[in-house]
């Protein structure tokens, strides 16, 4: 697997930006480097991630709509312990915007 563009910058959200994003960071993290994709991964709250420039946005459903209209792909996650779903998000989503190819 290719990405096609500088690496990424993600942003992992949650209410405050403490406890489940935290966690949602390292397993984007890990999902990352088991996939080859270079990025680097913060994790952060709803409002800090407004003005934040990242690339992709990995969040829970229910905050999805908070993040509508801001310049970054997000991709809803339910399960943050999931990798093997979170990987296949990614891999999803990053190919619907062709930032990665095989």
């Amino acid at each position: 697997m290719r990405l096609t563009r500088d690496p990424l910058y993600i942003a992992t959200v949650c209410g405050v930006g403490m406890g489940s994003s935290l966690i949602l960071k390292m397993t984007v993290e890990d999902a990352l480097r088991e996939l080859g994709i270079p990025g680097r991964v913060e994790h952060m709250d709803l409002s800090s991630v407004r003005s934040a420039r990242v690339d992709v946005i990995v969040a829970q459903p229910l905050h999805t709509e908070e993040l509508k209209g801001l310049n970054a792909l997000v991709i809803p996650v339910t399960n943050f312990l999931d990798k093997e779903g979170i990987k296949r998000a990614l891999v999803t989503r990053l190919r619907e915007v062709g930032w990665i190819a095989e």
